[in-house]
């Protein structure tokens, strides 16, 4: 999910085969197709309720993808530190990432 989750992706969390036609995001506006079990408004803004509470819980992930540096500077900071004896926490790997999490901490 690249946002909050919408209508249509609580229904496909529910049944990822369901067809139907969706109006401007509205649970009232659904059109159930092709034989398609309808779910309850309710069963529907459960969902939502659920992935959304995930959607929240996994804001401290996308923070740190966004701060992290690229894997290929990574690996040369590793490398550096590794000729330099510092492959432990005296390394600056260990710091640049140990600074990222220590920003954005888990829930």
């Amino acid at each position: 999910m690249a946002q909050s989750p919408t209508i249509k992706q609580s229904i496909l969390a529910i049944n990822p085969n369901a067809q139907f036609k969706i109006s401007d995001n509205d649970v009232n506006k659904i059109e159930w197709l092709n034989d398609t079990t309808v779910l309850t408004k309710s069963a529907i803004e459960t969902k939502q309720a659920e992935l959304q509470t995930a959607w929240d819980n996994a804001e401290y992930q996308r923070k740190r993808k966004v701060a992290y540096k690229d894997i290929k500077e990574q690996l040369d900071q590793l490398y550096h530190d590794m000729a330099a004896d510092k492959g432990d926490k005296t390394g600056t790997w260990f710091a640049a990432v140990k600074a990222v999490k220590d920003a954005n901490p888990k829930p």
